[in-house]
Parts: C-alpha cells; sequence; structure tokens
C-alpha cells in the first residue's frame, strides 16, 4: 500500500513539474500584438521674400509598439522626420540635400549644445520610450501636459522636451495593432527614410512643387536578425508656390499617410497593370504584400528586392507590389539591421 501511495505521489509530482514548466513556457511566448503609427502635419508655410527663400516644413513623428492581452504598451520605439524644403522669390525649388531623423542626428541634433539640455533628443525620447512600457494607451495620452510637454512623471524620467505628437504617435500605433507572432524576446524597430520627390519650378500659368516624401518601416526581428512582421507607411509634403515664391500651404496643416486614405489614393482606379496579372492594387494592398515578402528574411536580402529601377526584384512583382520600392527597402533594410 505504501509503495502504491509513494508511485502515485511521485507521478503527481511530475505533473506539477511539467505543468509549471508549460505554463512558464507558454506565458514567455505568448504572442503580442504589433502596430505602427504616423503622426505628420505642416509645422511651417512661409512665402519667399526677396533673398529669403519660402520655406516648407512638416514634422512627421513615427512609434510602433507591441501590446500584451491587456493592451499595456511591452515595447515601444519612435523617432521624428523633421523636413525642410525651401523655394525663391523667382518661383525656383531648391535642391534639399540628404534628410535625417532626429534619432539618426544623435548628438549632432544639439538639444545640449545650443539648447541647454542636459539630455540630447535621442536620450529624451529614450526615456519617453521608457516610461510608456507596462501602461495602456490612455495612461500615455493622460502623460500629457498643458502645452504639451510631459507630466511631472514625464520630466522626472529624463523627458524635458514636448510629448505631444509622440503621445499621438503611439495612439496610432496602439489603434493600428493586429496579432503579429511577435513575443517579448523579440526585438522591435524603426526604419525612417525621406527624400525629395517630384519637386518642379513654377511658371507663369503653373504653380511650383517642393516636395518631400517620407516612408516609415517598423519591423519585428528573432535574435537571427529576420524579420517576424513588419509594417509600413509613407506621406508626401507637398509645398505648392507661385512664380512669385508665395505659397497656398498653411501651417498646421494634417497630412494624411498613404495608409491612412486608403482606396482613395486612386492607386487602383488610375495605376498601370505592371505585373501582367489584369489588376492593380491599392497603396496600402502593395505595402501588404512587401510586407510580406520581407518575413523570414534578414536585412541583407530585403535589400535585394529593389532592382536598380527602383521597381521590385521578380518575386516582389509577382506578390502584387510592383510600385516603386526603393525607400520602402531603404527604411525596411535601416528597420531589420540589428546595430
Amino acid at each position: 500500500m505504501k509503495k502504491v501511495s509513494s508511485v502515485v505521489l511521485s507521478v503527481l509530482l511530475l505533473l506539477s513539474v511539467v505543468c509549471l514548466a508549460g505554463c512558464g513556457a507558454s506565458k514567455t511566448s505568448n504572442p503580442l500584438k504589433f502596430g505602427m503609427g504616423v503622426h505628420a502635419y505642416v509645422e511651417k508655410a512661409t512665402n519667399a521674400d526677396g533673398d529669403t527663400n519660402g520655406v516648407g516644413e512638416a514634422i512627421v513623428t513615427v512609434a510602433a509598439v507591441l501590446l500584451d492581452t491587456d493592451g499595456k504598451i511591452v515595447k515601444c520605439v519612435l523617432d521624428v522626420a523633421d523636413n525642410t524644403v525651401n523655394f525663391t522669390s523667382d518661383g525656383k525649388f531648391v535642391e534639399t540635400g540628404e534628410f535625417q531623423t532626429k534619432y539618426e542626428k544623435g548628438d549632432a541634433y544639439g538639444m545640449k549644445a545650443y539648447g541647454g539640455a542636459t539630455k540630447e533628443w535621442y536620450e529624451q525620447a529614450d526615456a519617453f520610450t521608457a516610461l510608456v512600457v507596462g501602461k495602456t494607451v490612455d495612461e500615455v495620452k493622460a502623460l500629457v501636459a498643458t502645452g504639451g510637454k510631459g507630466t511631472d512623471e514625464v520630466i522626472n524620467a529624463g523627458c524635458t522636451i514636448e510629448i505631444s505628437d509622440f503621445a499621438l504617435a503611439v495612439e496610432k500605433a496602439v489603434t493600428n495593432a493586429a496579432e503579429s507572432g511577435a513575443t517579448k524576446d523579440h526585438t522591435l524597430k524603426l526604419g525612417v527614410v525621406s527624400s525629395q520627390q517630384s519637386s518642379k519650378d513654377a511658371t507663369e500659368d503653373a504653380a511650383g512643387m517642393n516636395e518631400v516624401d517620407t516612408t516609415a518601416v517598423a519591423a519585428v526581428l528573432d535574435k537571427d536578425g529576420k524579420v517576424v512582421a513588419m509594417s509600413t507607411d509613407a506621406l508626401q509634403a507637398q509645398f505648392a508656390f507661385d512664380a512669385k515664391g508665395a505659397t497656398t500651404v498653411e501651417a498646421g496643416a494634417a497630412i494624411a499617410t498613404k495608409k491612412d486614405k486608403g482606396a482613395n489614393y486612386g492607386m487602383a482606379q488610375y495605376g498601370q497593370d505592371l505585373n501582367g496579372d489584369g489588376t492593380v492594387k491599392e497603396w496600402f494592398e502593395q505595402a501588404q504584400a512587401f510586407n510580406a515578402a520581407c518575413v523570414g528574411k534578414t536585412a541583407a536580402e530585403i535589400s535585394a528586392l529593389a532592382i536598380n529601377t527602383g521597381y521590385g526584384a521578380q518575386s516582389l512583382q509577382t506578390v502584387g507590389c510592383t510600385i516603386h520600392v526603393g525607400d520602402m527597402v531603404k527604411a525596411a533594410v535601416k528597420a531589420a539591421t540589428i546595430s
């Protein structure tokens, strides 16, 4: 009888160990929701006057999050593209050099040197993203105080800059979050690329344009640097002006992303069937095809998806992404590179 009891007790103990181990493994591998949000608007739009160039400035804030089943942020990353273009009083657009994000500028951003701050911009952004971990989106929104800066909790954490745009981008990222297969052990990264596109001088009969396009990619990466999930969006900040350098753009105007525009972007209606399958997908559908094509790939493999014309390789064309992917690939490579 004692022998039987001992056997039963041993079995129960073994089952307990197995259950605990299984429960622990399930908890650590519990999939998280993944989302990216882009908040953009015109910061400045001024006329050219004599020798003073007109200015068009767009602020693009990008955030990506991983969320648990309770809607709490497990990981958060963000960056800002503060892009400025110019045009002259005789209606000419000005060529712009390389665009860098605030995070990419690092110490060269100059917040310490010229703003008297104790921390550089990227350090303050890191303080904010660390602070929101464990919070819901409502708790993140509550961190914004009057005037756009943070509450005492934010300031004490080391983020003394305005955070209202941060919170709005995080809110969009949470709204866009979907099941992804990501876990807390995965890496979350952003890649943001801006370039001057479709710019032209004004004439007496037609407005000029200085346009800067921004492409944002968020990626979830495994320990080998392979993409587990990806999200892509883009926008066009267009600054129109006449032959005298006067602009019709107003400061404060919202800039919708291509993904936000959905079917209203018009690619399905006005685009060309470039891969010969008889259909033209809308921009957001092509971006989804691009995201799917990047899953399982490393940064080097993603780089090979673009050919020298800027369009996608045949494998990308075949799955329905027939648009120009040059900046998408550049942003995706940034997001998929583990430094």
